[in-house]
């Protein structure tokens, strides 16, 4: 088989396993939540409770970001590293864990090198903060491989998405001036972070106070260097991805309070958890996956205002989640189920968008992706 027809194959095997992958850690998120009965789905679902974060942070979204570097990467080894993930996290729903995990850590190895190779191609910043995300994807899958709680894992799997989120966005200021000291400043919250990632494993409150502090300092970085602040002002895509930006640093800040109360005792560890899984990576999500899809998926959106539905649907649904659950589980079980209703309307709305196009853009703009 030739390298292109392979990375091909390859790419829509790993689009056919991604809403599989998908859907089945939202069922477990909302099960843990207590949003759906437990008898309901057999093994398959009880998997899917337990794997919940694998599924959601290896299995789906790393699947997504090593998709975009391997289609970066123009090589079908790239392709390695997102069928590795995709497989790990089908291998994790069909009750084979340990299978799973040593998956899951060889697309993170997949993904490092993959990352290796973009940094000797094109040397700067930004590329170097991706390849930390992946290496930290990569320390945390080997620990998960090696028997760790999700306490000494959970860090480091999310610093792999908060990274290379961080990375993207560093790599977006180049479009303007940048002011001095802000790449210094990234730097050492980056180290805080991975500091605070490493000190999680350890007795005591430290840990997470590092990590908190971590994170809430990102969200001001990029509300001070963030070129969202601008384009907000403007009008169409642009505006919807500010203020999905915009909402997403807003989000960060509050998970990185609630990290370090959580270290302190205080019942903060969901708001912890989903602020920055919920309010900021699928906020990100929602924000570029209009821009990303004809990048990777060659599907082409007609953007429109009622993108802002399922975005304002996720943000209110979290906000009740977090503000009531704190008070009672039916809160939080009903914000769990909006959560899930959210996602659900934005995948449905990316396939009208994407239908809507190709219903009105030219036949010879409808061949150039095909």
């Amino acid at each position: 088989m030739k390298p292109g027809l392979a990375a091909r194959w390859l790419l829509r095997a790993c689009l056919i396993a991604l809403p599989v992958l998908l859907v089945a850690g939202v069922f477990g998120g909302l099960l843990r939540a207590g949003a759906a009965p437990a008898a309901v789905g057999g093994d398959w679902l009880a998997a899917a409770a337990t794997g919940h974060a694998f599924l959601v942070i290896c299995a789906f979204m790393g699947t997504v970001i090593a998709i975009e570097r391997a289609v970066a990467l123009r090589h079908v080894l790239g392709f390695a590293g997102p069928a590795a993930s995709a497989g790990a996290g089908l291998a994790w729903l069909a009750g084979a864990p340990m299978a799973a995990a040593g998956m899951a850590l060889a697309a993170a190895l997949a993904f490092v090198a993959v990352n290796a190779v973009i940094i000797r191609r094109q040397p700067a910043p930004h590329t170097v903060v991706l390849g930390l995300g992946a290496l930290c994807w990569a320390v945390g899958g080997a620990c998960f491989a090696g028997g760790a709680g999700l306490a000494a894992v959970l860090p480091w799997w999310l610093a792999f998405l908060v990274l290379t989120i961080a990375a993207e966005r560093l790599e977006m200021t180049r479009l303007a001036r940048r002011r001095a000291g802000a790449a210094e400043t990234l730097y050492a919250i980056v180290a805080l972070l991975l500091a605070g990632a490493a000190a999680s494993a350890l007795p005591g409150p430290w840990g997470g106070l590092l990590y908190g502090l971590a994170l809430a300092a990102l969200a001001a970085w990029l509300v001070a260097f963030d070129i969202a602040r601008r384009t907000v002002r403007a009008h169409g895509l642009s505006r919807y991805m500010a203020v999905c930006l915009l909402l997403g640093y807003g989000w960060l800040f509050v998970a990185g309070a609630a990290w370090v109360a959580a270290a302190f005792g205080h019942p903060a560890r969901d708001a912890a958890l989903h602020g920055l899984a919920l309010g900021f990576v699928m906020g990100m999500v929602f924000a570029h996956a209009p821009v990303i899809l004809p990048a990777i998926a060659r599907i082409k959106v007609l953007f429109g205002w009622p993108f802002y539905l399922p975005l304002a649907g996720l943000h209110a649904s979290l906000l009740l989640r977090l503000a009531g659950g704190a008070a009672s589980p039916h809160w939080l079980a009903a914000g769990a189920a909006g959560n899930a209703l959210a996602l659900a309307a934005f995948a449905a709305m990316l396939a009208g968008a994407a239908l809507a196009w190709r219903l009105k853009a030219p036949d010879g703009a409808r061949k150039t992706l095909a």
